[in-house]
């Protein structure tokens, strides 16, 4: 069964209408995985006895007349850093291949919770480290619009299964634009919410103060859906934020006539393709018809972004992946003593990109190095909250391109790492602030591959942030 002509909404009405059975359509979503992800490769593992069981226990409590969950027998995808009870979580790395957690991440339980058939753990960059899914430990993950093309990263293979109809809602994790870079190359909707919206436990650290949960889904309202049930204060995650949820799905018709959104004018740059700028300049249109007002904006730290980026996250990655020393868990490589077993396992089990993070993050938190690169790194990310708190103050919605292209061929950038980096250069600003950020669909470009626009708010503002991007969806802005 593909689902690309359903929603999480219209799925359920089905079930509850017995006009299908979860069953039926967990059966069907395997075979469609089966015919369809031999060329895409979004999944990584698949669990179908375990989703057969949950999908006929679903169907006894509707044959016994039972109220449904939220999302009652929806198919989800989850990404391989993120635990789930007695399903393999390898990060896309072969330092941690046939690690099983006894666990699972408190999103995944509340999505479970709602009602959710988990089919799979998705394929992403190893460690969550990139922006193609290139990286990943056992194989690349293709663009469902065109197999030649990257579907981005790190949750390439969450946004592929939405985009390709083997799932409905997947979960990712975006770090500096890992939700919202793949949603913008797949053509579905992606958000990062507020630091500390979406518990991080359960979710294997990269960078710990970056790191945030977000779902994948073809429309705001699933992902609006999703938000509302996995958001929330974790006792199991110190970071998790305590303010209150709000009802998002209601509030997605809340009129948005009158509100400002702001352009920054750092965005609008050279090296912007030039189908992009029209798809996005023609966004701009569909909102100015609804009534907001345009204004431009400067957020003048966004040139020290990548900069800043890439020595937060990778100094956070150096410490945060040292516990990987294959004693514990993972494959060991013997040697003739400990730290030559230590050498030889993390060397053959990580990655070139995950390496060259570690070699970057050591170096920047060593001695003699950590004043002049991690200090001021952190300090000039407090110039780009500054930058956004200011804008907040004369704007209600930031606006801008997700990425500077469409998806590119597969093979195109691996070679030079730091053009691979600055691809990240409209989405790692948000990060960095700890601001919610969403990337949808704003039509296709000249070949027909998608084109994505970001749309930022202030702090916990997820309702507002979903709301605008509700009605650009209704206004027919995904295919503009």
């Amino acid at each position: 069964m593909n689902l690309k002509n359903l929603t999480a909404d219209k799925l359920v009405a089905l079930y509850k209408n017995r006009d299908l059975t979860v069953t039926e359509v967990i059966k069907g979503v395997y075979e469609e995985i089966e015919r369809v992800d031999k060329d895409v490769r979004a999944f990584l593992w698949l669990c179908p006895e375990r989703a057969l069981d949950e999908a006929r226990r679903l169907d006894a409590h509707i044959e016994a007349g039972e109220p449904l969950e939220l999302l009652a027998g929806v198919p989800v995808a989850i990404k391989d850093n993120i635990a789930v009870r007695d399903l393999p979580a390898t990060c896309a790395s072969k330092i941690l291949e046939g690690y099983v957690p006894p666990y699972t991440a408190t999103a995944v339980e509340r999505l479970r919770g709602a009602g959710a058939i988990i089919v799979g753990k998705a394929n992403c960059d190893e460690f969550a480290m990139g922006s193609t899914t290139e990286n990943s430990g056992y194989f690349v993950t293709r663009n469902p619009h065109n197999l030649d093309c990257v579907p981005g990263g790190s949750s390439g293979g969450s946004a592929a299964s939405v985009a390709s109809g083997t799932s409905l809602i997947a979960l990712g994790s975006d770090t500096g634009g890992s939700v919202r870079t793949p949603a913008s190359f797949c053509g579905v909707a992606g958000l990062k919410p507020t630091y500390g919206r979406v518990s991080r436990y359960g979710l294997v650290a990269f960078g710990s103060s970056l790191d945030q949960i977000g779902p994948l889904a073809k429309s705001v309202r699933e992902v609006a859906q999703t938000l509302e049930i996995i958001a929330g204060l974790d006792h199991f995650d110190s970071t998790s934020a305590g303010a209150a949820v709000d009802e998002y799905v209601k509030s997605l018709d809340n009129p948005i006539k009158d509100i400002r959104i702001g352009i920054p004018k750092e965005y609008f740059i050279g090296g912007l393709d030039a189908d992009v700028k029209a798809k996005i300049e023609a966004g701009m249109r569909v909102y100015e018809s609804l009534g907001c007002e345009m204004q431009e904006i400067s957020l003048p730290h966004t040139e020290y972004a990548v900069a800043t980026y890439y020595l937060i996250a990778t100094a956070e990655a150096s410490s945060n992946l040292a516990r990987y020393d294959s004693v514990r868990y993972g494959p060991r490589t013997a040697g003739t003593s400990l730290q030559e077993m230590y050498r030889r396992s993390r060397a053959t089990g990580f990655g070139e990109e995950v390496k060259r993070r570690i070699i970057l993050g050591t170096y920047a938190l060593s001695a003699g190095y950590y004043d002049a690169y991690y200090l001021k790194a952190l300090k000039v990310r407090t110039l780009m909250l500054k930058d956004f708190q200011k804008a907040f103050q004369n704007v209600d919605i930031i606006l801008a391109p997700t990425s500077p292209t469409v998806a590119f061929k597969i093979g195109e950038k691996t070679g030079d790492p730091l053009a691979m980096y600055l691809s990240d250069i409209f989405t790692i600003t948000q990060s960095l602030a700890g601001v919610p950020a969403i990337s949808i669909p704003c039509g296709k470009n000249s070949e027909n591959m998608p084109v994505g626009m970001q749309l930022v708010a202030n702090h916990f503002q997820e309702s507002l942030l979903l709301s605008v991007a509700h009605h650009f969806e209704k206004a027919g802005g995904f295919t503009v």
